[in-house]
């Protein structure tokens, strides 16, 4: 069979319409973004993978007198509480949501599940948890069999640009410190109101920029700048807003993030070390680094823990 020549290519190409032409043109850059994307999601999906967590975790409990049999969702709290404040945040965070036993909530970025373990235990309502990093769900489903709530809680793999979820199936959603991961926020949140009822409550705690300096880094959520999109309070809100959102409340938590750290350092300091469960045995070598950064960060002013709560179609 004669090949095409060259001169009837380009005849075909300059008889193609102009619709075409662009049709062609988004679905190559559609192909493009969504490449991008999943080369982000291995990236951050790496960053967070420690390799053998669920031993390190019971390495720490056991040095504690505490076998994974008897643990408890406050046993665990040190560890799997991976945002600044651990407990403490969560529950002023969490208490503004009003969760109730007849719901069933969604939180996103969930790692080890402990936010989910939390409010499954003290609202009664049923988490499901999503989060990018395998090793961090298959361990938060083993610690959710450890302290009696793997009933009560479902974790599972996937992308919050990508909900696995019908649409309105959640009364309520949840993240925390996930935002700083995701480029897109626009998708995020037209993903969150996808799945989310109307009238549903939707709660924020993320780290925002605060001024216009570069962050030092590598910090808690990533190496290099290659994988930090964080963004500015109006910035979440305009997304927000976009998708059905509205935002009713709004917590700068600047001041107990630095009172959090500095209590950390300085129990850290008069135990001559770390205690057997907490950041540092996700975190590994690299948290006194990363911790020391986050803490510069904070004081230049350059970042700021948010809580924000919104409200779809309210």
């Amino acid at each position: 069979m004669q090949e095409p020549s060259t001169h009837a290519v380009r005849r075909g190409c300059a008889n193609d319409s102009l619709g075409d032409l662009v049709k062609r043109g988004s679905v190559a850059l559609h192909q493009l973004e969504k490449l991008t994307v999943m080369k982000n999601d291995k990236r951050i999906s790496t960053h967070y993978l420690h390799g053998n967590l669920l031993s390190a975790i019971r390495a720490g409990l056991e040095k504690q007198g505490i076998q994974p049999e008897n643990t408890s969702v406050e046993d665990l709290g040190p560890v799997d509480e991976f945002h600044i404040g651990g407990r403490a945040a969560s529950i002023h965070f969490l208490d503004q949501l009003k969760i109730s036993a007849s719901q069933s909530i969604l939180d996103i970025g969930c790692g080890l599940g402990g936010a989910a373990r939390f409010a499954a235990k003290t609202y009664g309502a049923k988490i499901t948890g999503i989060d990018l990093t395998s090793e961090y769900v298959e361990v938060g489903q083993r610690l959710c069999e450890w302290v009696g709530l793997a009933d009560s809680i479902t974790l599972q793999q996937g992308s919050a640009l990508s909900l696995p979820f019908e649409d309105a199936s959640f009364d309520g959603a949840f993240m925390m410190h996930v935002g700083m991961n995701i480029e897109d926020k626009h998708v995020l949140f037209s993903e969150v109101s996808r799945v989310l009822k109307s009238g549903a409550k939707f709660g924020i705690y993320d780290i925002m920029k605060a001024n216009d300096e570069e962050l030092i880094y590598p910090v808690p959520w990533a190496t290099t700048h290659e994988t930090s999109w964080v963004a500015e309070p109006k910035d979440y809100r305009v997304e927000l807003e976009a998708n059905g959102f509205v935002v009713a409340g709004e917590n700068n938590r600047h001041d107990f993030a630095m009172d959090f750290f500095k209590r950390m350092m300085a129990a850290t300091e008069a135990a001559g070390g770390p205690p057997p469960l907490g950041l540092h045995v996700l975190m590994q070598q690299t948290t006194a680094e990363k911790i020391r950064n986050m803490v510069a960060n904070l004081a230049a002013g350059r970042i700021s823990p948010i809580e924000m709560i919104a409200i779809k179609d309210a």
